[in-house]
């Protein structure tokens, strides 16, 4: 917390809470084997971004003068130690998990994960001949030699550090070196030959142990020892008002990889001689030393083999067609008759598409207009703007190339765009565009009609099959009229001021409409009304709008929150927050919707919306929160939001503890929130 008198969670405390309730599902024995395997995978991933980007930029406050210093809100060394010591932990806890929980239960299933000392004859001449065949041309071993040979280490690759004794004319003496272990060219995992019924592999790490014999020939191999070096991935560019910021991202992206040092991650078993080697030949500081298991890089995982073993896998949930969209004549007068929502991952996406693909070939439609934040490699919807301006459409396509780790891949997309003969538009210094937005414009009994579609989810069809978003297809004046000023902003970089009445924008209306939604909940509650906030968001860490939030529990405002990750708010602290409840709901599909409910006497106000309560999305984003107005679609949202409160089996009670405890009713059925809403949907679908 901070050292003022309102309770607030540092958000990277509250990111590693975050993750640890990854963790908790890779550990759930309720939980299909597999996808156990793939909750490591998605925590060890989250963990590399987080070192990356938010530790990376904590290492370089160290550095700061004292006056600077004087400014932050935190002391940089104290927090790298909290975040070092609460990591340090959950990686002994993954290194339980995986060898204590996983390994054996794989074994029940006749799939057995061997190491270099397991092996019988047959798999050594396997393990001796894949190496031999794939691996030597990568592996790059290097002896160290103190201020002569020094390597660099491949931001994120793998190696093993190697403890040698040389043998030569009879002296005994320690030498060291390192070794790459190519995952980036071959499969983490290699397949055994196995007797038939069994299932035998070996981690590419253990055929490289294996075989380090002949790396150095005339050196006894004393042992060897993973290592793997995160390097600083931050573009620091946000801040940035002035220059080409095109430019400036192509020649960051040129840097990344070789930015300074963020972690060293090393084989918690390495001895201190050896360590100490790494140290100084690495320039390392204790800042960046984080201990580990044998294995890093345990984000490939995801890739770890199922031999058919489908029963050790979630039950599928195949995606529900929304019929009235994807069945429809004409979609543009199914649009007009009324409002439309899609719940993705259980509805299909195929709705989203085919809005693009008719309008493309729609002889009505003028002009196509889309925000496009991250965008899958493989696009049906980028295929249809391409085919709309070969059929002499006007396509505008403003793209995000600061959305963090996809600056490369949308500047690629923006590239293949333009050629295709669409007005592409980037992001300008300054400014980052989060709106998930697009409007299609169509000439209807000789006057001009738009359609939007606005979402709080990107355009991208690989993610609409994982992440929970919500997608409203309209043609609603008020809602339209308002997205069209939407890229006004963005064509004219001119930030100039718009009058948005139904819309909340962000730069513009965002942070003060929902201040003042915030202070009607309390004048209510004070007179004695009904009040209540119910919020459901990936983050809120924005510290405005938590002591505007803190203010709404003690003034009677009854406070329900819905948060997946970061949650700076601390609840059941008195005097602050004694009224409001928070879960975090960790399961199968990842929670992405954002949707804000305000009670107002009984007239709700509900909004979805692409911002979370973050000082970056509130205050230095174009975002877009948009309220929700079809009668039918307004109990759909509540009866979500509802299903979700429920939950007493993936939902996890966020108290000021960070206990992480999971909400649990034992006397009543466990009820999922995620499988309840499939079936909602389902039961909705069978009706029409």
């Amino acid at each position: 917390m901070k050292e003022d008198t309102i309770p607030y969670l540092h958000r990277d405390i509250s990111w590693l809470s975050f993750n640890y309730r990854v963790l908790q599902e890779a550990k759930d024995p309720n939980v299909p084997l597999f996808e156990q395997i793939k909750f490591l995978a998605i925590y060890s991933s989250n963990l590399n971004e987080f070192f990356k980007v938010r530790v990376a930029n904590h290492r370089n406050l160290l550095r700061v003068g004292k006056k600077t210093k004087k400014k932050l809100e935190f002391e940089p060394k104290v927090l790298i130690n909290s975040i070092l010591e609460i990591v340090n932990s959950q990686q002994e806890e993954f290194s339980k998990i995986f060898e204590k929980q996983i390994i054996p239960e794989l074994r029940k299933y006749k799939v057995y994960a061997l190491r270099r000392t397991d092996l019988n004859e047959d798999q050594v001449e396997f393990v001796e001949n894949y190496f031999k065949d794939k691996l030597l041309p990568f592996v790059q071993p290097v002896l160290l030699r103190k201020d002569k040979i020094r390597p660099f280490l491949n931001n994120g690759a793998l190696y093993l550090a190697v403890w040698l004794k040389d043998n030569v004319k009879n002296r005994v003496k320690d030498e060291y070196a390192v070794v790459k272990i190519p995952s980036d060219h071959l499969p983490r995992f290699v397949k055994l030959p196995s007797p038939k019924g069994r299932h035998y592999l070996i981690m590419l790490d253990d055929i490289v142990r294996h075989s380090l014999k002949w790396l150095f020939p005339g050196y006894d191999i004393e042992d060897s020892y993973s290592i793997k070096l995160t390097r600083d991935a931050e573009l620091y560019i946000d801040d940035e008002f002035s220059g080409d910021l095109i430019a400036k991202i192509k020649n960051s992206l040129n840097k990344r990889n070789v930015g300074p040092a963020s972690r060293f991650v090393y084989d918690r078993e390495m001895p201190d001689n050896l360590l100490s080697v790494m140290n100084k030949n690495f320039q390392l500081t204790k800042y960046d030393l984080i201990p580990e298991g044998r294995y890093h890089n345990n984000f490939d995982f995801f890739s770890f083999p199922d031999f058919g073993y489908s029963f050790l896998k979630n039950l599928p949930l195949p995606p529900l067609p929304y019929c009235p969209l994807e069945d429809s004549k004409d979609i543009f007068q199914e649009i007009c008759k009324n409002d439309h929502l899609i719940h993705l991952p259980y509805h299909s996406y195929r709705s989203v598409v085919r809005l693009f693909q008719k309008a493309a070939k729609d002889p009505k439609v003028t002009h196509i207009k889309i925000i496009l934040y991250r965008v899958g490699s493989q696009s049906k919807v980028m295929e249809a703007l391409m085919d709309a301006v070969e059929a002499g459409k006007q396509v505008t396509a403003f793209i995000e190339v600061k959305a963090r780790f996809d600056e490369e891949a949308n500047l690629e997309w923006g590239e293949k765009l333009e050629k295709a003969g669409i007005k592409v538009y980037y992001s300008f210094p300054g400014l980052k565009v989060h709106s998930k937005l697009a409007i299609i414009r169509r000439i209807e009994n000789n006057k001009p009609k738009t359609y939007a579609y606005l979402s709080t989810g990107n355009f991208n069809e690989g993610t609409a099959k994982i992440y929970s978003d919500l997608g409203l297809f309209t043609a609603d004046e008020r809602l339209t009229s308002e997205a069209t000023k939407v890229f006004s902003v963005l064509e004219l970089k001119k930030g100039q001021h718009h009058d948005f009445k139904h819309l909340l924008v962000g730069q513009f209306n965002l942070r003060s409409k929902l201040t003042e939604f915030i202070d009607v909940e309390i004048e209510n509650a004070k007179q004695g009304k009904p009040a209540s906030i119910t919020l459901k968001m990936n983050s809120l860490q924005d510290q405005e709008m938590i002591e505007k939030l803190y203010d709404a529990d003690q003034a009677g405002v009854e406070i329900n929150l819905i948060i997946r990750g970061i949650c700076s708010f601390v609840p059941g602290i008195e005097g602050f927050s004694t009224n409001t409840k928070i879960i975090s709901i960790v399961d199968r599909f990842l929670e992405h919707a954002r949707v804000f409910i305000f009670h107002n006497n009984g007239k709700e106000r509900i909004y979805c919306s692409s911002a979370d309560w973050m000082v970056r999305n509130l205050s230095y984003r174009i975002e877009t929160t948009f309220p929700i107005f079809d009668e039918d679609i307004r109990k759909q949202i509540l009866d979500y939001i509802n299903i979700q409160l429920q939950d007493n089996v993936k939902a996890r009670i966020i108290d000021a503890e960070g206990n992480n405890t999971y909400k649990s009713t034992p006397n009543d059925l466990a009820f999922r929130s995620q499988e309840e809403m499939y079936y909602y949907l389902k039961r909705r679908l069978d009706k029409l």
